[in-house]
């Protein structure tokens, strides 16, 4: 190809951007006029900001889940929550929280036979003390009145000990963590109703006295190999109301 037919090549390929750059330059308009026919009035927009501020949450719930493999872990209980939310961001927030959770459990006493170890269920309530961050998935605006949330927890539960457990098990003080995930629908600007489910972890410690043989029958609570730390986890459904301030 000569000096000559290049440049009429360059020549043809500029006129034909700026062709493609003009036809895009008319088209755009026209998707920002149609835009506007499909969007809302602001009065009528399903969209509308979630009032910024403090908010009181009153909740109940019920949690369940595993009991752990020698069955002393508390569990299936109704849980009675308090909570305190507090905006970050448009679409981050933070709460804090205590729950008071009426669980039971089983009393195992490892020096009966097998057939008469285990007794119970018991009352066995504990305190869950938490603290959570959480995203708005409607970024700061409920839709219809609904705001769908996302977010973890960390924190500690404190459980009671059992005055008729003759072993030398506690469950004491323990580590939780867990997703949680929730809606709020505002009934009004400040007032609101959530629905929420979260997934509680925490460790289990067995004392070593579970792993010795029963003086009857020379069954053992926990296998001679078997492990004295083990993780549980734990649905809690949860509805609750909220005023925020």
């Amino acid at each position: 190809m000569t000096t000559t037919e290049r440049r009429k090549d360059g020549r043809g390929m500029a006129r034909r951007g700026v062709v493609l750059g003009v036809a895009l330059l008319s088209v755009i308009p026209s998707f920002h006029r149609l835009a506007a026919q499909v969007g809302h009035p602001p009065d009528r927009s399903p969209f509308h900001d979630i009032k910024a501020g403090g908010t009181l949450v009153l909740g109940f719930g019920y949690l369940s889940g595993g009991r752990g493999i020698v069955g002393v872990g508390p569990s299936d209980g109704d849980a009675f929550a308090l909570r305190f939310e507090r905006p970050l961001s448009r679409v981050l927030f933070a709460a804090l929280g205590a729950a008071n959770v009426m669980t039971s459990r089983y009393v195992v006493d490892p020096t009966k036979d097998s057939a008469s170890r285990t007794s119970g269920p018991v009352d066995n309530t504990l305190a869950i003390i938490d603290a959570g961050l959480y995203i708005l998935l409607t970024g700061g605006k409920s839709w219809h009145g609904i705001a769908p949330y996302a977010g973890v927890t960390g924190g500690v539960a404190l459980g009671r000990h059992v005055s008729s457990d003759p072993s030398a098990y506690d469950f004491g003080t323990r580590l939780t963590f867990g997703p949680q995930v929730g809606m709020r629908w505002y009934l009004a600007r400040q007032l609101s109703v959530r629905a929420d489910a979260r997934l509680l972890y925490w460790r289990l410690a067995y004392p070593l006295q579970f792993r010795d043989p029963s003086p009857v029958d020379s069954t053992r609570a926990l296998p001679a190999d078997g492990a004295l730390r083990e993780w549980t986890r734990h649905p809690w459904l949860s509805l609750a109301v909220g005023w925020t301030f």
